[in-house]
């Protein structure tokens, strides 16, 4: 498969129908395309900016996107709408599992994009084990061998789970492991806890500025750590807890996508804030536009 999908629908659409069959007949065109691709020289474009994709989330069992609860579901479709966000002026890159990774690999929509490789999807949701969110998916080794930009990470951290530590643990590994090879980790941390049974993440200010402060304690070294935060009350107070540069993460769909893009905007002119890492809210926007979803996240930029 040569690189490159084209902006005509019909012709991507048939370039991803394809991939089944590439996959099947010559796996090794996965590392062909992964060595073959033009890499970024940095991490920050010309407007010292940085804004991803989020396509992590299916690997982790979190298929639901709005009021469906399998909009994530088809990967045809999933694939569709990041070629035409990555088409998009001003996106960077994007940030997901090797199973998509390697998919937008093979269709050639990764050259000159940063890529991040995500690294634990155990804490499946809803799962008992949850907050025990191993490393099921991208290693550090697995991330420099395949040319890409950095990690990330999730980081819950559960007061009342005994299993948090092994998370915490895995995920300075992993710091450690990364910037040892001079790539970006970037962790997403949260203080979580359940209620009636399902875990919950705490994005009061006194929360997310305790998670702050976790995660940049983490690993052998901090001079390659990255913050992947949510946008939530006093943000101010909350990213004074760290000198460690930060993305803003999307989250769920938003009701209102106008006051979620004012929300980030705000939170933008903070010095330690450099960019957006969103998915859902972008690939599944409510009117189903995602080119004029992701550009207006691109105009806050």
């Amino acid at each position: 498969m040569t690189p490159g999908t084209g902006s005509a629908p019909g012709e991507r659409a048939a370039r991803i129908a394809g991939l089944a069959e590439v996959r099947a007949v010559r796996p090794e065109s996965i590392a062909e395309a992964a060595e073959r691709r033009v890499r970024r020289r940095t991490l920050l474009g010309e407007s010292g900016r940085l804004m991803l994709l989020a396509a992590d989330h299916p690997a982790r069992g979190a298929l639901a996107a709005g009021g469906d609860a399998l909009a994530m579901a088809d990967r045809g479709e999933l694939l569709d709408r990041l070629c035409v966000a990555l088409e998009r002026p001003g996106v960077d890159g994007v940030l997901g599992t090797a199973d998509v990774i390697e998919d937008l690999l093979l269709l050639g929509v990764l050259e000159g994009k940063v890529v991040v490789g995500s690294m634990n999807r155990g804490g499946l949701a809803g799962a008992s084990f949850e907050i025990d969110d191993r490393f099921t998916a991208y290693s550090a080794a697995a991330i420099a061998a395949s040319g890409l930009d950095g990690g990330k990470m999730l980081l819950r951290v559960d007061d009342e789970d005994p299993a948090t530590v092994r998370t915490l643990e895995a995920c300075a590994r992993a710091v450690s492991e990364l910037a040892g090879r001079g790539l970006m980790a970037m962790v997403e941390p949260f203080i979580s806890r359940r209620v009636d049974g399902r875990v919950r993440n705490d994005l009061s200010p006194e929360a997310m500025t305790r998670a702050v402060a976790i995660a940049s304690g983490l690993g052998t070294t901090s001079a390659y750590t990255w913050l992947k935060v949510p946008v939530v009350a006093d943000m101010e107070r909350v990213m004074a807890a760290s000198t460690r540069p930060a993305l803003l993460l999307g989250g769920e769909v938003a009701a209102d996508p106008v006051a979620a893009r004012e929300g980030w905007r705000r939170a933008l002119r903070l010095p330690t804030v450099r960019g957006l890492v969103v998915g859902r809210s972008l690939l599944y926007p409510p009117d189903g536009d995602v080119a004029a979803a992701v550009d207006a996240a691109v105009e806050l930029l």
